[in-house]
């Protein structure tokens, strides 16, 4: 089950991330324009909000692992498919058989890790999470690398190249499926997204996820432009979106830990989050100058994620629970982050710079860090809910850990 956890963690972006870097190889291949760019950049988000809001319910149907070992399929024939398609919309289609994998994956871990690991959240999530950030590095630095390797057409396999480890990914859980069991009339009610809706937990933990969300994304999606446009070539830029993301992989590490132990993690939040703005201020003042230092910061700025997916286990005391505040958590979240990728490739297409771009995204902090303190305090969702109860992940069977 660990390893299962570990390598589903790795393939969890290479979907989403290996695209920025061989963007503009993309667009120039496929005759694509600029809103469908925006179009594609935004996809992932797109996926996350509206199949990882089908996970639980899906979970429930079929069982956890068996769902687990489908979506790891979807990214496979997704990421193995795209790159050789010519048409348009069959390479959209096919990105978001991939991304519709990887979005319910995404939902789905945080409760398979409550369900086997219930008093070891913090120490799971470690491991997850930094496995996710290793493939989110990897992804972002060796997809140029490896395009490079089959000039001209080379962007075709650098993107190919991930659906390679989704499949590996996809092993070990075609045993894990055996841990699923049948559904009868004994399977303990699940919570739906309109249940944690009338929460304000479910709500501050979704509003904190999206934007959160909002500035990875448009991270992902266009911070190897915003460097390539600043006179970096294209594998350096590369290298410094690796940067960005590889800053996460040591942090990942320590900071769900961390955060498990501490009653209210609102300090340690806060100081995450203060990272952003200096990272997004030095891109506007100097880009080259502190071009290293500043990705840095960004870097930092965007371990706010493996924080919240700590909380999300965190803010829950059953597999249930943390099944139905994941799917809302991260369905709504993502719904919001959409927002991100598609609206600054608008403000850069409308201003024609990054300035008023990255200005927006310093704007985001504020309420980021309002809903943050919130989320933060010690709180129950299943205390929200109400005095109903369900002990099971949808569909699946307790283990031992």
């Amino acid at each position: 089950m660990l390893i299962g956890i570990v390598v589903l963690g790795f393939n969890l972006r290479p979907a989403a991330v290996s695209v920025g870097p061989v963007l503009d190889e993309i667009t120039g291949s496929l005759r694509m324009s600029a809103t469908v760019a925006g179009v594609l950049t935004t996809l992932p988000v797109f996926a996350f909000a509206c199949f990882g809001a089908l996970a639980p319910k899906l979970a429930a149907r079929f069982g956890a692992h068996r769902l687990t070992f489908v979506a790891l399929l979807a990214v496979t024939v997704g990421l193995a498919t795209r790159p050789w398609l010519t048409n348009v919309p069959l390479f959209l289609v096919f990105s978001l058989v991939a991304l519709a994998g990887m979005a319910t994956a995404n939902v789905l871990l945080p409760s398979l890790v409550k369900l086997h690991f219930p008093d070891r959240v913090g120490q799971i999530t470690s491991l997850y999470t930094t496995a996710l950030a290793i493939g989110l590095t990897m992804s972002s630095v060796l997809t140029v690398p490896i395009s490079e390797q089959f000039s001209p057409r080379g962007w075709r396999f650098g993107l190919a190249a991930w659906a390679l480890t989704a499949l590996i990914a996809a092993l070990p859980w075609l045993g894990l499926i055996r841990h699923d069991r049948p559904v009868d009339d004994d399977t303990p009610r699940v919570w739906g997204l309109g249940d944690v809706a009338r929460t304000r937990l479910g709500w501050a933990m979704a509003v904190l996820f999206g934007l959160q969300s909002l500035q990875a994304y448009s991270i992902f999606g266009w911070f190897a432009q915003v460097y390539r446009d600043a006179g970096f070539s294209r594998g350096t830029a590369g290298l410094l979106l690796g940067v960005i993301t590889g800053v996460t992989i040591p942090l990942s590490f320590v900071i769900p830990s961390l955060t498990a132990r501490l009653t209210n993690p609102r300090w340690l939040l806060g100081a995450i989050m203060a990272c952003y703005p200096v990272g997004y201020v030095g891109l506007i003042i100097a880009p080259h100058g502190g071009a290293w230092l500043w990705a840095v910061t960004i870097g930092i700025g965007g371990c706010t994620f493996p924080l919240v997916l700590t909380l999300i286990g965190l803010r829950a005391r059953t597999p249930a629970g943390t099944a139905a505040l994941s799917g809302f958590t991260q369905s709504v979240g993502y719904l919001i982050a959409v927002v991100g990728p598609f609206g600054v490739g608008a403000l850069h297409g409308a201003t024609n710079g990054w300035t008023v771009p990255l200005v927006v995204l310093i704007a985001v902090n504020v309420p980021q860090l309002v809903v943050g303190m919130y989320a933060s305090r010690p709180a129950s969702i299943e205390d929200q809910l109400g005095s109903r109860t369900s002990n099971d992940v949808a569909g699946s069977k307790p283990t031992r850990a």
